[in-house]
């Protein structure tokens, strides 16, 4: 079985953070049903797209392994039928703008009504309540009011995007989470209740040590871009053949390490150089250190590197850019990439469940297409033959 076969969940997600928080679900074996507009379905779908007219590899990535529902919210008869499906379900997501939802009169003070039992979840830019609550949000924006630009860089730099998108899909992750235990108080209480998560909330948690330097005396906290000051040599070093991410990072926290790795790079007079005898003294000589080893490691690939210092215990990651990952041997070999069959796109690969249960394994499934499944939910929950589906669809309905 899979660990959540027994939960339905309503997805009125769209773009990434609240379709990450019901892909994972969906990963771990929950019945997620999207439910969209018709015709256009969710934006994610033609968004940053290379081939116009077929689904988007963004919605291809958050979307996977659930159905598609397609439902005019906007209408009276599409409120209605959505509200005859509610009582069928666990679980509802929503991560519209603010007070979008309740404007549809599909709040959570209406929803509970019909269904005591459901947990109402929400991903906000700022919540629903204090003085931001009124602002829109992307992750762009999330990732700068939570502080993650602001340690991200150099001191030479101005703040910086971090690269992954922390502000939806780590809000996102947050939110499953709040799910998740809300449906295990249910199963004490007999009751839903709401889960609420802002954006800025969930960077402001991811950036708990990045923000370490501000308790040290260091206000504002610095950008010390790949650098741990208290930490020589650690740092992100060049590999032949010196291509954009032909790098390794690589960290030594105690003396097993630092040992090793000097007697690896075959400069054993490191260790008894009195200038490097102690932690205090190598940060003095972050430079000079930085040389040392770089001068290793411009002769070798970032594979050779990794495989050289990981087998003798030093920590260190090759920096693999997006063709390395996809093609990546040990990532393919933990199914966490995996190569889907796509319907209108054929061969897709992508990555996976990054969560693995013993007793709940992942299959990825291809992301629906839009309103693949009308005629299996409402026909199999609302009972609703042939005929009302017809109907339906020519009144636009679905």
């Amino acid at each position: 079985m899979k660990a959540l076969d027994h939960i339905r969940i309503l997805d009125l997600t769209q773009f990434e953070a609240g379709p990450s928080s019901t892909e994972i679900l969906a990963f771990l074996g929950a019945e997620v049903i999207k439910v969209e507009p018709p015709k256009r379905g969710d934006q994610g779908r033609y968004l940053l797209t290379e081939k116009p007219g077929v689904d988007a590899p963004y919605f291809l990535l958050l979307n996977a392994n659930k159905k598609s529902l397609t439902l005019n919210l906007k209408s009276e008869k599409g409120q209605a039928l959505f509200k005859q499906l509610v009582p069928h379900f666990d679980v509802l997501v929503e991560n519209y703008g603010p007070g979008a939802i309740a404007e549809l009169g599909l709040g959570s003070d209406v929803l509970e009504k019909i269904n005591p039992q459901l947990v109402y979840a929400q991903v906000k830019g700022f919540g629903t309540y204090g003085p931001y609550a009124g602002y829109k949000s992307f992750d762009m924006i999330a990732q700068a009011t939570g502080g993650a630009m602001s340690v991200t860089g150099t001191a030479d730099t101005p703040p910086l995007k971090p690269g992954p998108t922390i502000g939806d899909t780590g809000t996102g992750i947050h939110c499953a989470v709040g799910i998740l235990a809300a449906l295990l108080q249910r199963d004490k209480t007999g009751r839903g209740q709401r889960v609420e998560v802002s954006m800025q909330d969930a960077i402001v948690n991811l950036n708990r040590i990045g923000m370490l330097a501000h308790y040290m005396g260091a206000v504002p906290a610095p950008r010390n871009g790949n650098r741990t000051p208290s930490l020589a040599p650690t740092d992100l070093y060049p590999c032949a053949p010196g291509g954009p991410n032909d790098y390794v990072f690589l960290i030594t926290t105690t003396p097993d390490m630092w040992e090793n790795l000097f007697r690896t790079i075959g400069r054993p007079d490191v260790l008894t150089d009195p200038r490097f005898a102690d932690q205090r003294g190598r940060n003095k000589c972050f430079d000079e250190l930085f040389e040392i080893i770089a001068s290793w490691t411009r002769q070798r690939s970032k594979f050779e590197v990794m495989r050289a210092l990981g087998e003798v215990g030093v920590p260190c990651g090759a920096v693999l850019d997006s063709g390395d990952i996809l093609a990546n041997e040990h990532l393919k070999a933990r199914g966490m990439i995996t190569t889907i069959q796509h319907p209108t796109r054929g061969a897709f690969t992508m990555p996976g469940c990054a969560v693995q249960l013993s007793d709940s394994p992942v299959e990825v499934q291809p992301a629906p297409l839009l309103g693949q499944h009308n005629n299996e939910v409402l026909g199999s929950v609302l009972g609703l033959t042939t005929a009302d589906l017809a109907a339906l669809k020519e009144d636009g309905i679905v």
